[in-house]
């Protein structure tokens, strides 16, 4: 058996893992049954897409379309076993949307008619074999597209809409409602499968997933700062203490939430990792005092960060790396749309009640501290709203020369070695620099000692990639404040750091919103083919890395 994935940016050969494990560690079997899902969502929006005729708006679809998408996302479920029933439950869904379009159908047309509708939007499997059987033959599978432009339009679209679910679900686990994100993941999926649809009409379909990809963001930016009030500026410890710990990764603020409440006066701290650093900048979750702070590094290196942790760790979302070859397995717990064979998963929580953690709870009161390896505090919380309260100071410092450029440098960090170049730039940019951030990215910078400008730091943190919106925030109220009619005359350069999909979903957001000459790195991504790269190079300047000192050479000069 053997699967095609180039969905990150760690892909085999920057083309795609086309063997029988990919690089993230999901195998085959895995991979061939997601594109066998995505294969079935794409059915249900058929029929979704098309109720919309009728004023029909089916919620419990949408949000399973979302939140399915995102069990898809990179390093996020692994559960072979769970595919399998999502596959089937995706069945039942798709023909109860059916159903109710054809009724409306037939009630205002008659009952003889014929459509015409895509496979993915009649098939059913009379058993679990045949699932399998139709994942193996590599159903849904990038492969069977054979112009390359078009596999690499409808990639693209694919995996920002795998970004725009990841942040949709954030949103919706607090204001349960995202319709207008839903019926858009319902109308590209559909279009996916429009044999009709020409390579035109496919880069439109792009630069609209960028549109609705900062309608998200602003969506999910209202959500967390209504539920957890506006991030403040803090310095965010990062030793340890001397009770037992729970480590809490990924990027759910509502688990976090109610992980916090649930362990209050239980003797045990709650220490947040990597993407969920950014937590320690709301004021609500702030105010529990056991929350201690962040232990550990970016994602990728989770397996020393967890082994020196000594307690459990509770994945919320994307970001874990298969545990193979180390002893804490049994310490690990996954919950919404993350999964692994063989570790605990925390359901989904009761309609108006919260999940259970107290499996992880009384696993954390019978473990020893957790060991200490370093010490200090972390600035952040620069969100829109802290860096504009500043805004009068930061233009200032522009006008006087104070600050030469702003440099965005955020998105992933990830084991490719060439990273290091993000970390190389931050020490080769000159004193009169600021760089704005969002995501793991930061890791490779966040503990340097950069100093200030007048006050102002130099790395400004605006929170986890669910955060970029800030970041797009911050610029176009620079613009204003500028008096500039665009945002690329802005003294603002764009060199971020991509690997999973919610990256690919920030890039085409800032490609709506009209910015050019962003740097992405450390490679372009291996589903652009020869032909949409030099589209997209053309129409936006898109450009990759190089070395440190030419990119920070160009970007100083403007370009």
């Amino acid at each position: 058996m053997s699967m095609f994935c180039h969905q990150c940016q760690e892909t085999m050969k920057n083309t795609g893992c086309s063997m029988k494990q990919g690089m993230c560690g999901k195998s085959a079997e895995v991979a061939n049954l997601q594109d066998l899902f995505i294969w079935c969502l794409k059915g249900i929006s058929v029929w979704g897409h098309k109720a919309k005729e009728f004023d029909l708006y089916d919620n419990e679809a949408g949000f399973f379309i979302d939140k399915g998408l995102f069990a898809t996302i990179t390093n996020a479920n692994f559960d072979r076993t769970a595919f399998i029933e999502l596959i089937k439950k995706s069945i039942a869904i798709r023909d109860r949307v059916k159903d109710s379009f054809l009724q409306a159908y037939t009630d205002k047309n008659g009952s003889d008619f014929t459509l015409s509708v895509p496979e993915c939007a009649t098939w059913i499997p009379s058993n679990e074999d045949d699932i399998k059987a139709k994942a193996d033959s590599g159903t849904g599978g990038w492969l069977e597209i054979e112009n390359e432009d078009e596999r690499s339009l409808k990639a693209t679209i694919l995996y920002g809409l795998k970004g725009m679910s990841a942040y949709a679900e954030h949103a919706y686990q607090i204001n349960k409602s995202c319709s207008e994100v839903f019926e858009f993941l319902m109308e590209a999926l559909a279009a996916l499968v429009d044999d009709s649809k020409s390579q035109e009409e496919l880069l439109d379909l792009v630069i609209k997933t960028g549109e609705m990809g900062v309608k998200t963001m602003a969506l999910l930016d209202e959500a967390n700062t209504t539920a957890y009030g506006t991030p403040e500026i803090t310095q965010v410890n990062i030793g340890v203490g001397k009770n037992p710990g729970i480590l809490i990764t990924g990027h759910d603020l509502v688990d976090l939430e109610e992980l916090l409440e649930q362990t209050t006066d239980q003797g045990v701290d709650v220490y947040t990792h990597s993407e969920m650093l950014p937590a320690n900048y709301y004021p609500k979750l702030k105010k529990y005092p056991h929350l201690h702070g962040n232990y550990g590094n970016a994602w990728w290196l989770q397996k020393e960060d967890i082994a020196n942790f000594n307690g459990p760790i509770l994945f919320t979302s994307n970001c874990l790396v298969p545990p193979k070859g180390v002893d804490y397995i049994d310490k690990m717990f996954t919950t919404g749309a993350v999964g692994y064979e063989g570790v605990f998963h925390i359901p989904d929580r009761p309609e108006g009640g919260q999940k259970d953690f107290s499996a992880i709870i009384e696993m954390a009161k019978t473990c020893p501290p957790p060991k200490e390896f370093e010490t200090g505090q972390i600035l952040g919380g620069f969100a829109h709203n802290q860096v504009l309260a500043l805004a009068d100071k930061v233009i200032e410092a522009v006008q006087s020369g104070a600050i030469k450029r702003f440099i965005v440098m955020g998105g992933c960090d990830g084991r490719h070695k060439t990273r290091s170049y993000y970390t190389d730039v931050a020490k080769a940019l000159p004193e009169d620099t600021v760089i704005l951030t969002a995501g793991c990215a930061k890791f490779k910078y966040n503990k340097l000692e950069l100093g200030d400008i007048g006050g102002i730091p130099r790395v400004l943190d605006a929170g986890q990639c669910n955060d970029s919106y800030s970041l797009a925030v911050i610029a176009m109220e620079l613009q204003k404040a500028f008096g500039l009619d665009d945002i690329n005359d802005l003294p603002l350069s764009f060199d971020i750091a991509w690997y999973e999909q919610k990256a690919v979903l920030v890039l085409l957001a800032l490609l709506s919103l009209g910015v050019k000459g962003i740097r992405v790195g450390p490679t372009l991504p291996g589903f652009l083919s020869p032909g949409v790269a030099k589209v997209l190079i053309d129409k936006f300047d898109l450009k990759a890395i190089t070395t440190p000192d030419e990119d920070v050479a160009a970007m100083m000069a403007g370009n």
